[in-house]
């Protein structure tokens, strides 16, 4: 049975990588996606309330989102939320749905995406090996203080390096397939 130590990096690990993977589904591809309004707040009644929240957000052409609110009279508070998160963006209000076309991406553009795609996955490697630098400290002070011994050690941070290993090779395959959807046209 694993250590605690080595139970704990590994959700720890889990979690980079899904911290990773939100944060580079959150780069436009030039592909309609729901989540790309993710991080648009709407005020609704005075509080601050995410998108998804206030009404459906659909993708009914690949280049194409549509929101509908669920209350007709949030749509223009919408259209204003959409604007000010600063997405590129350039909701079209016909009075029940907000259309947002979504452009095509230019090459250097694509680059660029590709660019900030290489540094958020650098960012979730990091973190994986951060926390496998703090397992390691707490197995060195687990055997220091004698609750395992030398030959445990050496296979617990064995099984660490791996584990490292494993989620590091999921933030790349995350980062790969993000690079592919970017660049394809």
């Amino acid at each position: 049975m694993a250590h605690p130590i080595i139970k704990d990096a590994e959700s720890r690990m889990k979690k980079a990588v899904d911290s990773a993977r939100d944060e580079l589904a959150k780069i436009r591809t030039g592909k309609a996606s729901p989540t790309l309004l993710d991080s648009v707040r709407v005020n609704y009644y005075g509080a601050s309330t995410p998108l998804k929240q206030v009404a459906n957000v659909n993708t009914p052409e690949p280049r194409l989102i549509t929101v509908q609110p669920w209350e007709k009279n949030l749509i223009g508070e919408i259209e204003k939320a959409i604007l000010k998160a600063d997405l590129g963006f350039n909701p079209q209000n016909d009075g029940t749905t907000i259309r947002i076309p979504i452009p095509q991406l230019t090459e250097e553009r694509r680059q660029e995406f590709v660019k900030i795609c290489k540094k958020l996955a650098e960012d979730g490697r990091v973190a994986i090996r951060n926390v496998r630098r703090d397992a390691l400290e707490h197995l060195k002070k687990a055997k220091k203080d004698g609750q395992i011994p030398e030959d445990d050690e050496k296979a617990h941070e064995k099984e660490l390096q791996k584990l490292t290993d494993k989620h590091i090779g999921l933030v790349d395959e995350v980062l790969k397939h993000k690079e592919a959807e970017i660049m394809q046209t």
